[in-house]
């Protein structure tokens, strides 16, 4: 019972952890990124099993996470404020030509980032020829040139 309250914590954990580092801390994954990666994988791990290393408390660890994701999935999908919580939404960070400097700001996203999505998506190489660039909720930016948007 102790792996399975261990594992549930850590989850819950790692959720808000993830949630409050922004959507970009997993869209581009860095050397770093995924050196911190292993490293909190590693403490998890320890956090969850203890002492116990047995195959028994290991595999307690992982069914008490695989089911703890999926009642999640489930719970989201039976509401849109817990879905935007967890997942967040798609938000609006350039129209028109202009960044939206104070979301941008706040989500941790500057104009190099936008025109590197506008060079690799759409072959733009200015932010006067986006309509459109929003902020997905894998972290990864979308961008609507001007002549498909109708302007």
């Amino acid at each position: 019972m102790d792996a399975v309250l261990r594992s549930a914590a850590i989850y819950l954990f790692l959720l808000v952890i993830f949630r409050v580092a922004g959507k970009r801390t997993l869209a581009q994954i860095t050397t770093f990124d995924l050196v911190l990666l292993l490293i909190i994988s590693e403490v998890t791990q320890q956090a969850m099993v203890g002492n116990d290393f047995s195959l028994t408390q290991a595999m307690l660890a992982i069914i008490t996470l695989v089911g703890l994701d999926i009642g999640l999935s489930l719970w989201k999908q039976r509401s849109s404020t817990l879905e935007r919580l967890v997942d967040s939404v798609p938000v609006l960070i350039l129209e028109n030509g202009r960044p939206l400097k104070e979301r941008m700001q706040q989500l941790r996203v500057d104009e190099s980032d936008i025109l590197n999505a506008a060079r690799e998506l759409q072959g733009l190489e200015r932010l006067d020829q986006i309509k459109y660039a929003i902020l997905e909720r894998s972290g990864h930016i979308s961008v609507i040139p001007k002549s498909e948007a109708g302007g």
